[in-house]
């Protein structure tokens, strides 16, 4: 059982609860906190100004509510601000949103009622998910559209999922006899008010994307194995001479990963303490690039992933409303922590990583399929008549149209400011487009990962070597040959490739994290 308290939520603590569905319960003393709160909000609000609790809101902020009209005001932003478009966001996601919100809340600096957190802890107790819409937030007052779509749910209103159906939120809480949320202060505003939702999506981004990058490293590696290229390009020696930390961890994950091989060669023992005869070499002396510079192409792309990691923890265990709540100092504090730059730039920058991934397994994948370079396998690695059967010809060109797909997607979004709302929000962060994005292209990229493993299984059931290959790269071959049948004649793969693209998904190789 997890302990949520707020403040020390891990990544991977995260990932466990959102998709392995691990038990948590809540701190007392962080529930406490919550009312402490609540309490000082109360007494301290009253013949103040204070934004979002006697006001109005953004540009609307000069003028001043009634007394008689503050919980109106809570509701009404809510309804107005439920206006988002485009397709939902998956369940999955979703959930995480209203985890990431409750674990917020959780803090205690958001002068919210507990009732709040303990409606939110039993909607996710019985698997009652807000419906969020895709379009709608720029991320600068945080995720307003979003957010507000998560409000409307709790005080009963718009669209969940529910038992494997998207239904009316009161239809569900009829059914489980649940009361909704009752605004008391700012309840509507302090859910809407932060960057809860890019939060929660950047999370489950890096935790995928993290597995795409050890799938992309294993393949990487049997391909090495397969073409028995040389093992210098990973050693200790060369790649400590760069001093870059993610290089080196992924070399030697590499050296790891093929220590027990008995395919990749030794260039010292093959040419340098042998005499080498003749003036053309039929095996080559470098390897193309694809092959011979994984620690320099996916190092980089680890250091970006660790970083994204820290910056997204960081924010998972943030108070990101406003104004900030702080009983301690007995003072309401207004700035601007809902802005999603953190998310944002994190995130812009996993798409260019992540989008490397992919590019780096089509181009593994066209090696695989032209005999001209690989100068060992059938074209593309067709086990049928030459002209008559196509191989993996057709599949191909999914990978290379998704992964043109993500380079086209992999444009930055954190430059891309629009002032809204009348020039009050005239710098915005974009940061759930950002995530959003990111996670389309992670989604792309386990498709050309699936696409790149099918070929690898293929190419070594034809040249008849899984027992050469390392241990590491056995086990996963024959993983790999359970999810997609030795391709002989002509079939449909669609079926077996989206299968395999969420067994890739479901199964980090934990040689990296």
């Amino acid at each position: 059982m997890k302990k949520v308290n707020g403040d020390s939520l891990t990544l991977k603590d995260f990932g466990e609860i959102i998709t392995l569905d691990e038990p948590f319960s809540l701190s007392e003393g962080s529930l406490q906190q919550v009312e402490r709160s609540f309490e000082f909000l109360y007494g301290f609000s009253k013949e103040k100004l204070i934004y979002g609790i006697n006001t109005g809101f953004g540009p609307m902020a000069q003028y001043r509510i009634d007394d008689d009209k503050l919980v109106d005001l809570q509701y009404n932003i809510i309804r107005s601000h439920s206006s988002g478009l485009g397709d939902y966001l998956e369940e999955n996601y979703s959930k995480a949103v209203l985890f990431n919100l409750m674990h917020t809340m959780l803090r205690g600096f958001s002068g919210v009622h507990p009732s709040l957190i303990t409606l939110t802890q039993k909607l996710l107790t019985k698997n009652i998910i807000p419906c969020l819409p895709l379009h709608g937030g720029v991320g600068a007052s945080g995720d307003l559209v979003q957010m507000a779509h998560v409000a409307l749910s709790l005080i009963g209103e718009g669209d969940v999922y529910y038992k494997g159906k998207i239904v009316p939120t009161a239809q569900a809480f009829k059914e489980e006899n649940i009361t909704p949320l009752a605004i008391k202060i700012r309840e509507g505003i302090a859910i809407m008010n932060g960057t809860t939702a890019m939060t929660a999506v950047a999370a489950l981004n890096v935790l995928k994307a993290q597995t795409a990058l050890e799938w992309s490293l294993a393949l990487s590696m049997i391909l090495n194995e397969m073409m028995e290229a040389y093992d210098d390009h990973i050693s200790e020696e060369l790649n400590r001479v760069k001093r870059q930390t993610g290089q080196q961890i992924i070399a030697k994950a590499a050296r790891d990963f093929v220590k027990d091989t008995k395919l990749t060669q030794s260039r010292v023992k093959e040419l340098y303490n042998n005499g080498v005869d003749g003036d053309f070499f039929d095996h080559k002396v470098q390897e193309y690039y694809s092959l011979r510079c994984i620690p320099q192409i996916l190092g980089p792309v680890y250091d970006c992933f660790t970083h994204a990691a820290q910056i997204v923890e960081n924010e998972l265990n943030s108070t990101t409303d406003n104004p900030v709540v702080d009983a301690g100092s007995r003072n309401v504090l207004h700035g601007g922590n809902f802005h999603g730059d953190y998310i944002s730039l994190e995130m812009d920058q996993m798409k260019l990583a992540v989008t490397r991934i992919s590019m780096l397994a089509e181009r593994q994948i066209n090696y695989l399929m032209n005999p001209n370079i690989n100068q060992c396998l059938k074209p593309f690695i067709n086990e049928g008549k030459l002209g008559l059967n196509f191989g993996f010809q057709g599949i191909q060109f999914t990978a290379t149209s998704t992964t043109a797909e993500n380079q086209a997607l992999s444009t930055s979004l954190y430059v891309h400011s629009i002032p809204n709302n009348n020039d009050n929000q005239d710098i915005v962060s974009m940061g759930f487009n950002a995530a959003c994005s990111a996670k389309r292209i992670i989604d792309n990229t386990f498709e050309v990962l699936a696409i790149e493993a099918a070929a690898v299984s293929q190419a070594v059931e034809q040249l008849k070597i899984i027992e050469k290959l390392s241990s590491p790269a056995q086990k996963i071959c024959l993983q790999l040959k359970e999810r997609f049948t030795y391709l002989k004649e002509d079939r449909s793969t669609r079926a077996e490739l989206k299968s395999l693209k969420q067994y890739l998904q479901d199964n980090p190789l934990k040689i990296l994290y």
